[in-house]
């Protein structure tokens, strides 16, 4: 199982499991390697794991050196995933999600839409209207409280990453949230190759929530997310 010994929730097809502490990112890459595999193979559940990180910068397939604003400053790690460089640190959501897209549909465009439908629908139990946008990666909030852009368009801020890999058609790697993490650790890389846009939190958007609080409506709001199959929607 984790680092953590993490408990199944009887009655469940896909197993959540929660991190207490903060959770070594080579340990989590290693637990994720050796579930999806097992899941693969059809000898384990698909799963949701919630956890924490230390302070981190990842690497996806498609990151550029020079948005790397400040390469010493925390540890950077070859992710594996798509997109470009991630921070992950105490405060954040990190939502590993190993699904079996053999069942649900081999259709990766499908599998991200249903990734960011479920912050959506997550975020807006706390009255935070998450959007996506075309281009850019992840779930984002319009800031009116801060100044316009020079075209006029209202502030938007990026309050949720998503980056997927897959193997053998079951994903791995996932979403992360911003709760309540230092924004200030952003600054060290260009976040997701983005430049124009900042970054945001529920507490920096005047919210009292709390990663428990977070955890829950996930967990609502996930059955309904992933309700439909991405094959029978084609």
């Amino acid at each position: 199982m984790s680092p953590n010994s993490p408990k199944r929730q009887e009655g469940e097809m896909v197993e959540w499991i929660r991190a207490e502490g903060l959770v070594p990112y080579e340990e989590a890459l290693a637990f994720m390697e050796t579930r999806v595999a097992a899941i693969a193979k059809g000898e384990a559940e698909e799963a949701i794991w919630l956890l924490e990180h230390p302070p981190l910068y990842t690497a996806g397939t498609s990151a550029k050196r020079e948005d790397l604003v400040d390469p010493d400053r925390f540890p950077v790690f070859e992710a594996g995933r798509g997109g470009q460089y991630t921070y992950h640190g105490p405060g954040q959501r990190i939502v590993y999600v190993m699904l079996d897209l053999n069942r649900r549909g081999r259709d990766v465009r499908c599998f991200v839409r249903h990734l960011e439908d479920w912050v959506i629908a997550t975020l807006a139990e706390f009255n935070v209207k998450g959007e996506i946008r075309d281009g850019r990666v992840g779930v984002w909030v319009e800031r009116p409280d801060r100044p316009r852009g020079p075209d006029g368009a209202v502030a938007e801020d990026k309050i949720a990453a998503i980056g997927v890999k897959l193997r053998r058609w079951v994903s791995f790697h996932g979403i992360s949230i911003n709760v309540e993490p230092d924004l200030g650790h952003f600054s060290g890389i260009v976040p997701c190759g983005i430049r124009d846009h900042g970054v945001t939190s529920l507490v920096d958007l005047g919210l009292p929530v709390t990663m428990e609080d977070l955890d829950l409506a996930l967990e609502r709001n996930f059955e309904a997310a992933f309700a439909g199959n991405c094959a029978a929607q084609r």
